[in-house]
C-alpha cells in the first residue's frame, strides 16, 4: 500500500502553507478574469476583489522564495520570477511544462507532484520540507528541498511548491561530516600514538630503572653482611633499604599507571580484577567486578580501549561521586559486548554531561566510538550515575 504523505503543515510551517494558500487563490483569481466575460485586466477597475487581488499578485511575484503550481497531470500552471531564475529560465517558459522538465521525477512515476520529492524522511527545519532534485535549464542537476500544500480549486486538486535551493547548504554539510570524520580519524591515531609511548615508558621504566633499583637493594644487603656491625652502619644501611624499598614501590606504580603489565601479560579481565583492587586500596570505595574471564579475551585495541574506558569512570566516581560503592558488569551477548558501569553517588547533572571541560567524558566517547559503539551516560536511577555501553566486538577476539 502506499504511504499517504501528510501535506498538512505543523506550526512551524503555516507561514508557507498560507503563502501556498494565497498563490491558489490567485491562480484561482486568473483564471476567473480569464473566462470571464470581458476579461481585461483593465474592465472594471473599480472592482471591490481587485485590490486583494493586486496585493496577492505582487506577494506572489516578489517573494523571495520560489513558487511554483502544479495540477493533478503535474504540468506546472503558476510560477513566479523567483522559481524561474533558480532554473535559469523564463516564468513563460515554466508555465505549463511538465513538472519533470524541472524536478527529477522518481523511476516508473505514476503518481502527483508530492511523489516528486522522497518522501523517507524530512529534509529541512519545518515539518513540512522534503527532499529532490531540481535540474537546470543545462541539464545541471541540484538538491531542492520543497514546502507542499494542497488545495481544492474547481473540483480538481491543486499543488503549490515552495522551493529553496539547498545545494550549497548540502556542500557545507558534506564537509563538515568530512572535517568531523578527519578530527575522530586524527583522534584515534593521537590515542594510538600515546598509548605506544605510555607502554614504552613503563617497559623502560620496568626493565631498566626497576633493575637498576632492585640491583642496588641486593648491594645493600651484601653491604650491611660485610660492614653492619655498628649501630649506626646498621641504622644508615636500614635507612637507605627504606628509601630503595619507597623508590621500587613508586615505580611500579608510575609503570602500572602508564600501562599495566597484566594488559600485556594477562589479558583484559587480570588488568580490570588489578584496576578494581588498586581503585580499593586507594580511595576506600567498594568495587564489584561482574565478568567471565573467557568474554574477555579480545585483541591489544578493543582491550586497551576498554580498560580506559573503565579506568576513566572509576577516576570520575573517584573524582565527584561521592560513592560508597561502584559495580562494574562486563559481558557478551552474541557479538557485542556490553559494559555497565554504576555507582550510588550523588549523580551526574545533565548541564554536566556536555561541558567542554568534561575532558573525561569526551575521551570516554571518543574511544567508545573509534570501535564504533555506543555509550550513554544518565543519572535517570537515582541513587548515582549508570554507564551504559555497547560495543561491537566482531573482528576483535582472540
Amino acid at each position: 500500500m502506499k504511504r499517504q504523505r501528510n501535506l498538512r503543515p505543523s506550526k512551524r510551517g503555516l507561514a508557507m502553507f498560507g503563502l501556498g494558500y494565497l498563490t491558489a487563490r490567485l491562480l484561482a483569481r486568473l483564471r476567473s478574469r480569464g473566462h470571464g466575460a470581458g476579461g481585461s485586466e483593465d474592465s472594471d477597475g473599480n472592482d471591490g476583489n481587485e485590490a486583494p487581488f493586486l496585493h496577492s499578485r505582487r506577494i506572489v511575484h516578489n517573494a523571495g522564495e520560489a513558487i511554483i503550481s502544479a495540477d493533478d497531470d503535474n504540468r506546472i500552471v503558476l510560477a513566479n520570477p523567483a522559481a524561474a531564475s533558480m532554473f535559469g529560465v523564463s516564468v513563460q517558459e515554466m508555465q505549463g511544462s511538465p513538472l519533470d522538465r524541472f524536478i527529477e521525477a522518481p523511476n516508473h512515476h505514476r503518481g502527483g507532484p508530492p511523489d516528486y520529492f522522497r518522501s523517507d524522511g524530512r529534509a529541512g527545519r519545518r515539518g513540512t520540507d522534503y527532499a529532490g532534485t531540481g535540474m537546470r535549464a543545462g541539464g545541471e542537476r541540484f538538491a531542492i528541498e520543497g514546502s507542499i500544500a494542497d488545495t481544492l480549486q474547481d473540483g480538481r486538486t491543486l499543488y503549490t511548491i515552495i522551493l529553496r535551493d539547498v545545494s550549497e547548504r548540502e556542500r557545507v554539510q558534506r564537509k563538515l561530516a568530512r572535517s568531523h570524520d578527519q578530527l575522530r580519524q586524527l583522534s584515534a591515531a593521537l590515542q594510538t600514538i600515546r598509548e605506544e609511548e605510555r607502554t614504552h615508558i613503563a617497559r623502560e621504566l620496568h626493565d631498566d630503572l626497576g633493575q637498576l633499583l632492585a640491583s642496588l637493594r641486593m648491594d645493600l644487603t651484601l653491604l650491611r653482611d660485610a660492614c653492619g656491625s655498628t649501630p649506626e652502619a646498621m641504622h644508615l644501611i636500614k635507612g637507605m633499604d627504606s628509601n630503595l624499598l619507597t623508590a621500587i614501590t613508586s615505580l611500579r606504580r608510575i609503570a602500572t599507571n602508564l600501562r599495566p603489565r597484566a594488559l600485556d601479560e594477562g589479558g583484559l579481565f587480570f588488568a580490570l580484577q588489578g584496576l578494581r583492587d588498586d581503585f580499593v586500596e586507594r580511595h576506600g570505595i567498594a568495587c564489584t567486578l561482574l565478568a567471565d574471564e573467557a568474554e574477555l579475551r579480545l585483541d591489544d585495541a578493543a582491550s586497551t580501549a576498554i580498560f580506559r574506558i573503565v579506568q576513566e569512570a572509576l577516576t570520575n566516581v573517584a573524582r565527584h561521586a561521592q560513592a560508597s560503592s561502584v559495580t562494574m558488569t562486563l559481558y557478551r551477548i552474541d557479538h557485542q559486548l556490553l559494559v555497565t558501569i554504576r555507582d550510588d553517588g550523588r549523580g551526574i547533572r545533565e548541564e554536566d554531561m556536555d561541558k567542554a571541560e568534561s575532558l573525561g567524558l569526551i575521551g570516554m566517547r571518543e574511544r567508545v566510538w573509534g570501535l564504533r559503539g555506543e555509550i550513554s551516560v544518565s543519572a535517570d536511577e537515582p541513587p548515582g550515575t549508570r554507564i551504559d555501553i555497547v560495543l561491537p566486538v566482531t573482528g576483535h577476539t582472540v
